[in-house]
């Protein structure tokens, strides 16, 4: 069973479109819309993957009853604490005539110190009944990263593994708390080591993720988008080499890495099998317009296709 914390949930609008033409009116050929934020993207790919699944975090007016109606419609199961507010939108505009994506995110709702506490308390109890935790995505108004401190502390006081994916100061501050696993992109892996890095170099990508392990985070994986993956971890430092592919949504990929990392941790795979299997599924949903989403047939394809290298240090 795997945990998914989204404090900061939304719904989230894919608009289709032809063309994008500035200060004119411009017609949606077509919109999706899903339960969105990065931890319920998250979500998506384990339950895809098909791992038992729940989910919780802050939800808020009609917005957040539309959320939780998409998840149950889907079998997800949740428990969320619910607020004063609404929960936000989130637009994905696909420009089909350049092949861009173009994305408008909300700020959300705003949380108290009791939402805040409540959240805390609910996930001490959910945290027992799981394999595995992961906290995805931006914090609402009115938190701070000592939010997730608490919840890395209640995982860890449960012998829990937490994964977590955030970025910008609350990426900087929660390096500190010591998460089981962290999974920056090349920006955010630059911006916690303090320097330009060569994503090209191995060696040198390697190197800052070390400077992370002495923090006393377990497991360092950055996310190279179509070029794979590194992990660095006690076991060593590995690659994952992925094939091309025709990419439809590259939305959501992130967290379906984080995802898969999620299911390989529940299942006891060992740490470079996680690699494996996580680069799958976030190559498939990269196949498909829904977000966090991916089809078996396109991820077992893909697996057998990706080649798992030990490099270095």
């Amino acid at each position: 069973m795997i945990l998914t914390v989204t404090a900061n949930a939304s719904i989230d609008k894919r608009y289709l479109m032809e063309k994008v033409d500035t200060g004119e009116v411009n017609r949606v050929k077509e919109c999706v819309m899903s339960a969105g934020g990065k931890g319920l993207n998250v979500a998506h790919a384990t339950f895809a993957a098909g791992e038992g699944t729940i989910v919780t975090g802050f939800l808020g007016g009609h917005h957040g009853k539309f959320v939780q109606e998409k998840l149950r419609e889907e079998g997800i199961q949740d428990d969320f604490v619910w607020c004063d507010g609404e929960t936000r939108s989130c637009v994905n505009i696909w420009n089909a005539q350049l092949k861009q994506q173009t994305e408008l995110l909300e700020p959300g709702l705003t949380v108290t110190q009791a939402d805040q506490d409540a959240l805390v308390k609910k996930f001490s109890e959910l945290i027992r009944k799981v394999d595995v935790a992961d906290i995805s995505g931006s914090l609402p108004r009115g938190a701070d990263s000592t939010l997730y401190k608490r919840l890395i502390d209640e995982a860890k006081a449960a012998g829990k593994k937490i994964v977590l994916d955030t970025s910008g100061k609350t990426l900087l501050e929660c390096i500190h708390y010591a998460p089981f696993m962290i999974k920056p992109n090349i920006d955010e892996i630059q911006q916690l080591v303090g320097r330009k890095l060569n994503a090209a170099n191995r060696s040198e990508m390697f190197a800052a993720a070390r400077e992370l392990h002495a923090l006393g985070i377990e497991v360092v994986v950055i996310s190279l988008g179509g070029d794979g993956a590194l992990m660095s971890c006690a076991e060593g430092c590995y690659a994952a080499h992925i094939p091309q592919i025709e990419t439809v949504n590259t939305v959501g990929c992130g967290d379906a890495l984080s995802g898969g990392f999620c299911v390989g941790i529940s299942r006891g795979l060992p740490l470079a099998a996680c690699l494996r299997l996580a680069t799958s599924i976030s190559t498939a949903s990269a196949m498909t317009d829904r977000t966090g989403y991916f089809r078996k047939e396109d991820q077992k394809n893909i697996f057998d296709k990706i080649k798992i290298t030990k490099e270095e240090e």
